[in-house]
Order: structure tokens, then C-alpha cells, then sequence
């Protein structure tokens, strides 16, 4: 079953014609690119559009991916970041503005506590803002390691840059977050518990 082949080999039967290969590997990498481009620029329209050059990219590129230097997962995190940049340089309206993790508030089921919904989208709200406003570079560290969970190496090369530079980045950008949610933590309790995730 193509679900059971990994992403190089569905990459592999996708150059070679295999349409079914193709869809199923856009499937499994469409959520995540799209949540990267989304936590990364905070507009929803930039993300559908990143999401569909990606993947454009990858028919009409795909070839030169060299699965000797990293995870095919990686590469299109990669690949993503230069087009999220071309399309923040291009100064998009951020009308479609809205935190990623408002589907989580927006999850909680009738019988859920009012409140419980309420401290948990403050949260969202506030570990959203925080990660939106740290500097370009320490936001992909974060986006990639933390919300993505991605190793450092693969991190690495999706930003083409030492092993070394990820985790100084991370250890940079986990400082700030902290500082960032420190003052909201008095006002939505939930976020200590989601600062001390974030930074640790």
C-alpha cells in the first residue's frame, strides 16, 4: 500500500508518473507545510498559497532532491520558508490574521467548562502572539523544533545552517518566550503550564 512506502519512495513513484503516489504523499505533508507557513506569516492566505508552491515546487523540481543530505520532510520545510519569505517581501494584506491554535478553542465539546474554553484561548492567544513577534529566525527554530518536531538536524538543513545555530537559536528564542508570556501567566493561568512546554 502506498501508505505503508516512506516519503522518498512515494517522491520516487510520483517522478516516474504514479499520480496515486503523489496524492498520497501531498496527504501526509499538506497539514504540516500549511501550519508552518501559518505560524510563520499569521496569514491563512499566504499558508494556502505557500502550501500549493510547495508542492508545484516538488512536480516541477522534484528531482533535485538528494535524500543523502536530509529527510524529504525537511526539504519542503525548506522550500516553504524561501516562499514564505517571497510572499511576506510582497507585503500580503493579513486580513485572514487568526491564530493557529484557535482550533483547539474552537474543539472543546458542548459539556466543556465555559471557562476552561475561555482560559484556554487566552492561552493560545498569548503563546500565538509571543511566537508571532520573535525575530524571523528565532521563530522558525521554534516552529520547526518545537511546534513541528523536528530533530535538529533536519531543522538544520531545512534552514541551511549548522547544527549548532539551531540550538543557539532555540535556546535564544526559548529565553524571549518566556520573558514574552511571563506577564500574561498572572492572567490566564493555562500558560505556565504551555510556557514551561514551549522553553523546555
Amino acid at each position: 500500500m502506498l501508505t505503508d512506502l516512506t516519503d522518498e519512495q512515494l517522491l520516487a513513484q510520483a517522478l516516474a508518473g504514479n499520480e496515486d503516489a503523489f496524492t498520497a504523499l501531498y496527504r501526509r505533508r499538506q497539514g504540516p507545510i500549511f501550519r508552518f507557513a501559518l505560524h510563520m506569516s499569521g496569514s491563512w492566505l499566504i499558508a494556502e498559497e505557500v502550501t500549493q508552491d510547495v508542492f508545484m515546487f516538488l512536480i516541477q523540481r522534484g528531482r533535485d532532491f538528494d535524500p543523502s543530505r536530509a529527510a524529504l520532510g525537511a526539504y519542503l520545510f525548506g522550500v516553504a520558508r524561501n516562499y514564505v519569505r517571497r510572499a511576506l517581501e510582497r507585503n500580503y494584506s493579513e486580513t485572514g490574521l487568526s491564530s493557529p491554535l484557535d482550533d483547539e478553542a474552537q474543539s472543546l465539546t458542548v459539556n466543556s467548562d465555559p471557562g476552561d474554553g475561555i482560559a484556554r484561548q487566552q492561552t493560545s492567544t498569548a503563546v500565538w502572539k509571543a511566537v508571532l513577534s520573535l525575530p524571523e529566525h528565532y521563530r522558525e527554530a521554534v516552529v520547526l523544533c518545537d511546534l513541528q518536531e523536528l530533530t535538529y538536524a533536519d531543522a538544520a538543513e531545512a534552514l541551511g545552517c549548522a547544527l549548532g545555530t539551531i540550538r543557539s537559536r532555540l535556546h535564544r528564542a526559548h529565553d524571549m518566550l518566556s520573558r514574552k508570556l511571563q506577564h500574561s501567566a498572572a492572567g490566564a493561568p493555562g500558560i505556565s503550564s504551555v510556557t514551561a512546554r514551549c522553553v523546555s
